[in-house]
């Protein structure tokens, strides 16, 4: 199709991730047809004039258990053609009114040369803070969120603070340099001085470590206990203003809400519950943000898929409103 023979936004019906032209606005689609994107936003490799940046990182050769995590990007854009066929609830507004939103792809990765593999996520993040924009990424296992931590310590200064939600606290000890280990990222992150554990907090926990590494836990039944208004203003004691990387481990979960990951734990948050503490992070500083450990092999009905979707739409959300209040 010729530029010049190009729909109008107003007309296009369906793929618009390929035949849209601005990256604005919410266009209703067949949720069961059409490119999926997530939640139908332009596929480009343009990154000028881009607020959020969405990409995969299609990796699960770190993982400790069920491999799988690697069409994690793919089920998630999936399961987000339902949530974008309506104004996100509860936030009642479009978040692409005034957000430009695109689809940059996959990161590639050559997993025939997995050591090429963490130099191969610093620099296609990178790439992408480079232009300005910030990064809405889908995993992949959890060992993706430690390069992308790298790029986002270049590009915002050290030590970020962390919100990490999960079910284990991935501080296990690991001092093997080029290791490919979803279980030890944030003890180097410790170690490397990306993170400052005084002012992190690690939500939904349930497993033990004899040391986590000075990082301030809110462990799954203290959820359960106090609920989740205590969360986040616990969140928000600990984070205050400083610029903060958010990473949501889908098996922060119980299994019960998301069975499709690699090592599920009993015990852990609700769907609800989850999406709760996330909406609430309305005062929160986010540089930058992941979802991972989704593994559609392992998911029933596409719950763990359709609720990490939901997780991002909000973070979306999130991202929105603060612009739009002048925080970004």
């Amino acid at each position: 199709m010729h530029d010049e023979d190009a729909l109008d936004d107003s007309a296009i019906k369906i793929d618009g991730a390929i035949s849209r032209k601005s990256p604005y606005g919410l266009a209703y689609e067949p949720t069961f047809a059409g490119v999926l994107s997530f939640m139908r936003r332009s596929y480009s490799k343009n990154l000028k004039g881009a607020d959020l940046v969405i990409s995969g990182v299609p990796l699960d050769l770190a993982v400790t258990h069920r491999p799988g995590a690697r069409l994690g990007p793919q089920g998630i854009r999936l399961a987000s053609a339902e949530v974008a066929s309506l104004k996100p609830y509860p936030w009642g507004f479009d978040p692409f009114e005034k957000l430009a939103v695109i689809d940059y792809g996959d990161c590639y990765l050559d997993v025939h040369n997995p050591m090429t593999i963490h130099d191969a996520i610093v620099a296609h993040a990178r790439h992408i803070l480079k232009s300005g924009a910030r990064m809405l990424t889908f995993g992949g296992d959890h060992y993706v969120t430690y390069p992308l931590l790298q790029a986002h310590v270049e590009k915002f200064g050290k030590p970020l603070s962390l919100i990490h939600f999960d079910a284990h606290c991935d501080t296990w000890a690991d001092d093997e340099p080029k290791s490919l280990n979803h279980g030890s990222m944030f003890y180097k992150a410790v170690k490397d001085g990306l993170i400052d554990p005084q002012h992190s907090v690690q939500i939904g926990i349930r497993t033990w470590n004899d040391d986590f590494m000075g990082i301030n836990i809110l462990d799954a039944p203290w959820v359960h206990r106090h609920g989740t208004d205590a969360v986040i203003a616990e969140v928000n004691r600990i984070v205050g203003d400083r610029p903060a990387y958010f990473t949501f481990d889908i098996d922060c979960l119980d299994p019960a809400f998301a069975p499709g990951t690699g090592t599920p734990v009993s015990g852990g948050l609700s769907a609800a519950q989850g999406l709760a503490i996330v909406r609430g992070f309305t005062d929160i500083n986010l540089v930058g943000m992941d979802v991972v450990e989704v593994a559609p092999a392992y998911d029933q009905s596409q719950i763990t898929a359709l609720a990490a979707a939901h997780i991002a739409c909000d973070l979306i959300c999130l991202f929105a409103k603060r612009k739009a209040e002048g925080k970004v």
